[in-house]
């Protein structure tokens, strides 16, 4: 019998952990009929609620099917799959959420897609009725524009819910070590036989979105670091408008060099033009320094400081 790893990373989800492993442990029961045993992998991201004493409690109660890793801290959503994706024994992978937006009953059409050869399943979600107007805009524009300045393509509405094979898992562990990183782009792009399932995001069981508009920006802006240089590139661009436009300007000057003080506007506005451009272009080029930064630090993805339920034990990421 294979086995199939459902990863969960969970942050302050004391409210909907009972109810979303035994919708989602019903759903994997059905598994046994198609040759595939489950195992849970609940990752406590640091959470500051009794998220980690109820996870303690599943572990302890099915220790057959529930494994627990605590991180000493809140290392983030990627490094919280990250630890799952180190830990997991399965032949087969699933990274889920813990407030059931992503439907447990996909995990059939899942294990149908790894038993017909497909390595790399991406789960698109069509409709998220949970998702305010701005979201669901902003969500629009990043993937249209991370597609327009990359060499690779991002599947819009792809999420956090998609699944792996053991050989995948295998890439991922050794080569995808990155401090800034976006693990749901490297797993669209890692290639292998890929497949698509489609699904209609549900509402949350409990509690609300702990994705802030400034972490959706840091998020947004990490994953364009990781995946495209041409905003480096900003800076030879906006040279040769400058450079136009400073044409522009030295013909409007001959035209109009009897009244010096009519000039002085259009001085002004092109100072403050081209100081714009050049702030832009820095904080640009600091934006990725900033990436480089992190990756020589090498410091771990994450610290674990308690594991239930495991062979292996490792206290680095």
């Amino acid at each position: 019998m294979k086995l199939l790893s459902i990863v969960v990373s969970a942050y302050n989800e004391e409210a909907g952990l009972h109810e979303f492993y035994r919708v989602t442990k019903e759903y994997a029961k059905y598994l046994k009929e198609k040759n595939w045993g489950y195992e849970f992998i609940f990752v406590n991201d640091g959470s500051k609620d009794g998220t980690g004493e109820i996870l303690l409690e599943l572990s302890e109660k099915d220790p057959e099917h529930v494994k627990f890793i605590s991180f000493s801290r809140n290392f983030g959503h990627e490094a919280a799959m990250i630890a799952g994706l180190d830990y997991a024994e399965g032949d087969g992978m699933v990274f889920m959420d813990a407030d059931l937006q992503h439907p447990p009953e996909n995990l059939e059409k899942i294990v149908d897609a790894f038993d017909s050869g497909f390595k790399v399943v991406s789960m698109v979600r069509t409709r998220n009725e949970t998702a305010g107007i701005i979201k669901k805009i902003t969500s629009g524009g990043f993937y249209w524009f991370i597609n327009k300045v990359s060499d690779i393509y991002l599947e819009p509405n792809a999420s956090d819910f998609f699944a792996i094979t053991r050989s995948v898992q295998d890439i991922l562990k050794k080569n995808y070590r990155e401090k800034v990183r976006f693990l749901r782009g490297y797993v669209q792009n890692v290639g292998f036989r890929k497949t698509t399932i489609e699904y209609e995001a549900a509402p949350r069981i409990a509690g609300s979105s702990h994705y802030s508009i400034k972490k959706l920006f840091t998020f947004a802006m990490n994953t364009i670091m990781c995946f495209s240089n041409v905003p480096l590139k900003l800076g030879i661009f906006a040279g040769f408008f400058s450079g136009f436009l400073g044409l522009v300007l030295l013909i409007y000057t001959l035209c109009t060099h009897d009244g010096a003080p009519s000039g002085y506007a259009t001085i002004v506005v092109l100072l403050c033009f081209m100081f714009a451009v050049l702030f832009i272009v820095v904080g640009i080029i600091g934006e990725y320094i900033a990436v480089l930064f992190e990756e020589l630090k090498d410091r771990p993805l994450y610290i674990i400081e308690d594991m239930k339920n495991f062979d292996k034990d490792n206290s680095l990421g």
